[in-house]
């Protein structure tokens, strides 16, 4: 059984010896064909180019290079080479001319193909006149060139002058294929005019005529019979008549016909040739000859490519022209087939005035129902500007123009306003005015489209005057809403304190540790809302002093990064320039912390909060208390969800939260905007649903001279005391790992994580120890913090603490650590063990 692959591996095989035995045959045909053409000289001796100007054999080569391609140079090699044998040539002669045609039908096909279209080159007069000047050379040129050389290395008796031999071949080559080559390739190619049952007829009735006048001027036959006859004396004159082959080779040409002429000059050119190879009165004139197949060959096939290109661009211009007219008619069905669906269209539009505008602005077209809006009839409108529905003053100062502008500008301008009936009465619209373009981008008209809104426009100023009502109703009630909260909240308060000072009556109650600290967290409470109260009001007893926004902000970073979650990345980005400002520092940092609060609920996912602060015009500001000098913006953004535009405007109002029932008091941003609007700045809100919000505070920029007499309270130096870094994953453990160092007189600082502690140390903060917890998230650990530590800051103290047992097993021995828990007294001596260590190190 015969597998797939097999199979097709036998069907290549067989294609391969189909396609090479087509191409042995084709070879054979074509080598036979030349060979037949060059031993014709044999038995015709006219033909040979020691007798006349004419060579065939280049010009058969030339035309099989450019029908059948350059691979069957073979076939030209071996016809050319056994040719000449067979006419007694020695074999270097052979050799030279079986070498030299090839080449030279090699080179003039190759820049026929790549300089004149190829086999198309007849096809155009500047066609004909490439190839006439690529067979004179090089192909021409190069055939005569290897027929001299095979001669002279023959040493042929007969080669009297090299150069008049060389010359006598170039110019048999050149008239040779002048009149071969055309008539090969335009009698083998698709025939550049349309056939017809008169084109044989057409085609021997113009090869009759030609040869019948060739016989006349130059037959032998006729030459003896004048000789013989009492004409004797007309002789010398009846070369004349070959200046009839004109009428037939020109009727050809002006016929568009290139085949014609082509097949009637070799007849014509043979004839001749004959006449001059056996006639003695043509004898020694092979100059005439020369001069006799350029003129016949040339001129009529230029002529000819000339006027069937001029008949193909013709044809081809008249089919685009009834194309053309056919697309003309077509549109103009379309075009009124649109103008009665348009028409029907704007017709059936009952609560719009649709009406067309030249490119001027005047009206092209009215419907019936802008007749019943604004009153005009079609007939009293159509041609009029459309100003005329503006009122005098919009008309003054140009605005229906500026309107015409706009919407051919942006392709579509949307318009409202009042406008004028045509009994005098105003009217409101709504509507658009759109440019119209055709195909090309040429702007034709425009359409307007309008709409009676009046309406809506008493609806809406109603609605203006109602929401101004439920305005002024909405602030009363937010009075009574603040007088409500915080008679609620002091009540709470009240009971609070009211309760545990009776519990104070019994000193040794057990629970007097729990009611201080109840009453403690009440009255911190207390004095939280009513200092927020105070600073809305603008009432609140304030210190300002000079600040030092770029100091201040990183000191209390700790803050901000504790009022917010750990899932929310905390980046700043102060400006090292931004200049200082006078408030009151603790009101500023109250401030911060309570939109930091705001964003960290906004964003319940997680998300970024972003600190900016730098210096802005106060210009550029609008609604700054600010007299003049230049503005501090501190700009506050998050990624939360956002706020509603209706809700926007109410933010900063007191008692207005958008939270649930307990996890807001609604007095975080008022305390903002009144301490803000206090300090003689302005605060702005920019928000959008889903995407975040932004509080910016602009306050006003110390003055230069405050700023100098400030400075020494500025520079004014303060005791320094130790600090500590705590790395903890617990907020709550790092709280408590804090106040047990501050009793032992430390300074703390927090950080959550490995990686946040290495940043922190590499920002150059001041840290004198470094205290952290070993099992942490992240991909260091506390061990790993410790050895990066020791590897960056080698004389920074670390010490490490961990309840869990087990990890502790991976730290190196001389690493100490502290167990949890532990106490004061606990820490106090295992931070002297590990300084005495490190000392003694």
């Amino acid at each position: 059984m015969t597998s797939p692959a097999t199979s097709e591996a036998r069907s290549t095989t067989l294609r391969g010896l189909v396609r090479a035995a087509a191409y042995t045959l084709e070879l054979i045909v074509i080598a036979a064909a030349y060979f037949g053409l060059a031993v014709s000289g044999l038995l015709v001796p006219w033909i040979n180019p020691t007798a006349t100007p004419l060579w065939p054999p280049t010009g058969l080569a030339l035309a099989l290079m450019l029908l059948r391609g350059y691979r069957i140079w073979p076939a030209i090699v071996v016809g050319a080479f056994f040719s000449t044998v067979v006419g007694n040539g020695a074999l270097s002669e052979a050799a030279c001319i079986a070498l030299g045609t090839p080449i030279a039908a090699l080179a003039g096909a190759w820049l026929i193909n790549r300089w004149s279209h190829g086999r198309e080159t007849f096809a155009t007069p500047l066609g004909v006149a490439k190839f006439a000047l690529i067979a004179l050379a090089p192909t021409a040129m190069i055939g005569a060139t290897a027929a001299t050389v095979g001669l002279v290395l023959a040493n042929d008796v007969d080669l009297a002058s090299p150069v008049a031999t060389w010359t006598a071949r170039w110019l048999a080559d050149f008239s040779g294929t002048l009149i071969v080559a055309p008539v090969i390739v335009l009698w083998t190619t698709k025939p550049s005019r349309a056939w017809s049952r008169w084109s044989p007829l057409e085609t021997a009735g113009v090869i009759i005529v030609t040869a019948a006048i060739g016989i006349a001027a130059f037959g032998p036959q006729v030459g003896s019979a004048l000789m013989d006859s009492d004409y004797y004396a007309l002789l010398p004159y009846r070369s004349l008549l070959a200046f009839l082959v004109v009428l037939p080779l020109s009727w050809a040409s002006l016929r568009g016909n290139p085949r014609d002429v082509a097949a009637a000059a070799p007849v014509f050119c043979a004839i001749a040739a004959w006449g001059f190879a056996t006639s003695f009165d043509f004898s020694g004139s092979p100059v005439l000859l020369f001069a006799l197949v350029l003129g016949t060959a040339l001129p009529p096939l230029i002529l000819a490519a000339a006027v069937a290109n001029h008949q193909q661009t013709a044809a081809r211009l008249q089919a685009a022209q009834d194309q053309l007219s056919r697309q003309v008619v077509e549109t103009k069905l379309a075009f009124e087939r649109s103008k009665r669906h348009f028409q029907i269209l704007i017709e059936g539009v009952v609560d719009h005035a649709v009406f067309l505008l030249d490119r001027s602005g005047r009206v092209a077209s009215w419907n019936s129902t802008a007749q019943q809006i604004i009153g005009y009839t079609a007939d009293e409108i159509i041609g009029k500007h459309f100003g005329v529905f503006y009122r005098p003053d919009e008309r003054r100062s140009g605005e229906p123009n500026r309107v015409l502008e706009l919407a051919v500008k942006n392709g579509k301008h949307a318009v409202e306003g009042w406008r004028i009936k045509k009994n005098g009465t105003l009217f409101f619209v709504t509507g658009t005015i759109r440019a119209i373009h055709d195909d090309d981008g040429n702007l034709i008209g425009l359409a307007n489209v309008l709409r009676d809104a009046t309406e809506r426009r008493h609806a809406q100023e109603k609605l203006v005057e109602a929401r101004e009502q439920l305005a002024m109703s909405q602030k009363m009630e937010a009075i009574g809403k603040l007088t409500g909260g915080i008679a609620h909240d002091f009540n709470n308060l009240l009971m609070i304190i009211g309760g545990n000072a009776q519990t104070f009556e019994r000193l040794l109650d057990p629970k007097l540790p729990r009611a201080i600290e109840a009453i403690q967290t009440a009255a911190k409470r207390g004095e939280s809302l009513t200092r927020q109260l105070l600073t809305f009001s603008r009432r609140q007893h304030l210190s300002p002093t000079i600040v030092d926004l770029n100091a201040s902000i990183k000191n209390i970073r700790p803050m901000i990064e504790s009022s917010l979650r750990g899932n929310i990345v905390y980046t700043e980005a102060i400006d090292p320039a931004v200049r200082p400002v006078k408030v009151d520092l603790a009101e500023l940092e109250l401030a911060i912390v309570n939109i930091a609060v705001n964003a960290r609920d906004a964003m319940p996912n997680g998300g970024t909060f972003t600190l900016t602060a730098g210096n802005v015009p106060a210009p550029d500001i609008s609604g700054s208390d600010a007299e003049s000098g230049d503005l501090v913006a501190i700009q506050f953004s998050d990624s939360g969800v956002g706020i509603p535009p209706n809700l926007l405007s109410r933010i900063f109002d007191p008692f207005f939260t958008t939270k649930e029932v307990g996890k807001g008091t609604g007095l975080g941003l008022s305390q903002v905007y009144g301490f803000v609007h206090q300090a003689g700045g302005t605060i702005n809100a920019d928000s959008k649903v889903g995407q975040g919000t932004t509080i910016t505070v602009y306050l006003p920029a110390c003055a230069e001279k405050d700023i100098a007499d400030a400075s020494p309270a500025m520079d004014a130096p303060r005791a320094q005391r130790p600090t500590v870094l705590i790395v903890d994953d617990s907020a709550e453990v790092a709280e408590v790992t804090s106040s047990l160092f501050e009793r032992l007189g430390y300074d703390t600082d927090y950080r959550d994580s490995a990686d946040a502690a290495l940043k922190y140390l590499a920002e150059g903060s001041r840290v004198d120890l470094v205290f952290s917890d070993i099992v942490m998230p992240g991909t260091i650990d506390g061990v790993g913090l410790a050895r990066e530590i020791r590897s960056r800051y080698p004389n920074l103290p670390v010490m490490l603490t961990t309840g869990y047992s087990d990890a502790a097993q991976a730290a190196p021995a001389d690493l100490k650590i502290l167990r949890k828990p532990f106490d004061t007294v606990a820490l106090r001596g295992f931070i002297a063990d590990t300084m005495a260590v490190d000392l003694a190190s």
